[in-house]
């Protein structure tokens, strides 16, 4: 075997896609990651660098390039870090999401179980409700936002980007004018210096309010009237300016407080008919038509009737529960974010639900809380965050005993680790499906339908 070395060139054919979207080609029998590469390019890569057992690179050159091959329609792509899809099609792209789901779950799960359905995005692009976006100085010295590239905190500037709502890049450019003028500086992350961290916005679905929030590192911004006006005359959707205030060093983007500056200090979404007020600390799904998708799945897995108890773990804001809920005789939701808690409450009375009981705590503690005053759900949900539920989690869930559990994932890798753990605890993996929620990146949902032996 030849012994490559790093800026060598070498002649590559890419038959296969890694977990992060990148191309993957092998050289004599070593595997090669090249990103914003697709199986059928054939093309010339320089090397990057060269461990004992694969090797990354980029592309030089392409020589023939693969059927799946489009146009990315992105001057940004690939040096920003938030697609990784957009120089194939997304027919391909679906594709490519199903296998890892089925991967997953054979290879790290060990479970001969493959994905029942795959349902696309009805959208590709402007389809994100929500963008949090970095502040930084471009090579001129004035204020700008963008995306974070793979694996680092440079910023690339991004003006309008393709998947979100139209207004957020007039806004980006109101703001950054409102810097300029006022001498307002960007966030230096390194020397904990400057003023705005990220620019924060939020768009309904339903209603078109868009909500802006500046994170700022500190309480207060000079002439804030001035900000309000320019923010308003972007874009005539605004329905709230707000301030959220982070004064940590820390890669955190939001602090726990706000202030409002102007109008009103939440937006209102629909999901399946049920009304969620969204304020800036809620966890809300950013692409509603696909959550919709993703919650009638888990509804029709969860299988739910009106002597049941439905238990709802990492609730959030209560989306998942809220909308069964006046299917079922009580709905229990846990979740440790206070803010999203309440939020939940709040989502419970304008919807007119009086069986929920919300509780803020950690998943596990409270799982066990409620086994011990005798709750015995008929059916649990999770929806963990990207790394899973922990050992402690899945004991408590095992000692409850639900004879339905629906596991709702973002990670393919985390959601088969832990249903090989329940397969361990009593529980059968019946049904899987997989959701795409976020077209053109390398994320995709899934859920499971888990029941006890």
């Amino acid at each position: 075997m030849e012994q490559l070395k790093k800026n060598q060139i070498i002649e590559l054919e890419i038959d296969a896609l890694g977990s992060q979207g990148e191309g993957i080609g092998r050289y004599d029998g070593l595997a090669v990651f090249v990103p914003a590469t697709a199986p059928g390019d054939k093309i010339e890569a320089k090397l990057l660098k060269v461990k004992k057992n694969l090797a990354y690179a980029r592309t030089e050159r392409i020589i023939e390039p693969s059927a799946d091959r489009v146009d990315s329609g992105c001057a940004a792509y690939p040096q920003c870090g938030g697609c990784a899809y957009r120089h194939i099609s997304y027919e391909a792209e679906c594709r490519a999401k199903e296998q890892r789901v089925a991967d997953a779950m054979r290879r790290i799960g060990g479970l001969d179980i493959t994905p029942e359905r795959f349902i696309p995005s009805e959208s590709t692009a402007r389809y994100r409700n929500k963008a949090q976006l970095p502040c930084r100085t471009d090579r001129e010295g004035q204020p700008c936002f963008g995306f974070y590239a793979g694996h680092t905190h440079r910023v690339v500037r991004s003006d309008d980007c393709s998947l979100q709502p139209e207004g957020f890049g007039a806004i980006c450019s109101a703001v950054a004018k409102y810097m300029t003028d006022r001498s307002v500086l960007p966030y230096d992350e390194e020397k904990h210096s400057g003023m705005v961290r990220h620019l924060y916005m939020r768009k309904s679905v339903s209603t078109g309010e868009t909500m802006v929030c500046l994170v700022i590192n500190g309480t207060k911004l000079p002439d804030e009237d001035a900000l309000v006006s320019a923010v308003r005359a972007a874009d005539d959707s605004v329905s709230g300016v707000l301030l959220n205030f982070n004064t940590l060093r820390t890669n955190v983007i939001l602090g726990d407080r706000c202030r409002l500056l102007w109008g009103s200090e939440y937006i209102t979404d629909f999901l399946l008919g049920t009304q969620f007020r969204i304020s800036p600390l809620s966890f809300f799904q950013v692409n509603p038509p696909q959550a919709e998708q993703l919650y009638s799945v888990a509804a029709e897995y969860a299988g739910v009737s009106e002597d049941m108890t439905l238990m709802d773990l990492y609730c959030g804001a209560g989306t998942i529960g809220l909308t069964m809920a006046k299917r079922v005789k009580k709905l229990i939701g846990v979740e440790i974010v206070a803010p999203a808690i309440e939020d939940a409450k709040v989502n419970a009375q304008l919807n007119g639900i009086d069986n929920a009981e919300f509780i803020c705590a950690d998943a596990a503690e409270a799982a066990e809380q409620l086994a011990l005053r005798g709750e015995h759900p008929d059916v649990i949900i999770v929806d963990p965050p990207r790394k899973g539920c922990d050992e402690a989690l899945l004991d408590c869930v095992a000692k409850m005993a639900p004879e339905r559990l629906v596991y709702v994932s973002c990670d393919p890798a985390t959601l088969a680790r832990d249903c090989a753990r329940l397969v361990e605890r009593g529980y059968s993996v019946r049904r899987l499906t997989a959701v795409d929620m976020f077209p053109r990146t390398v994320h995709v949902e899934s859920v499971a339908l888990l029941t006890r032996e």
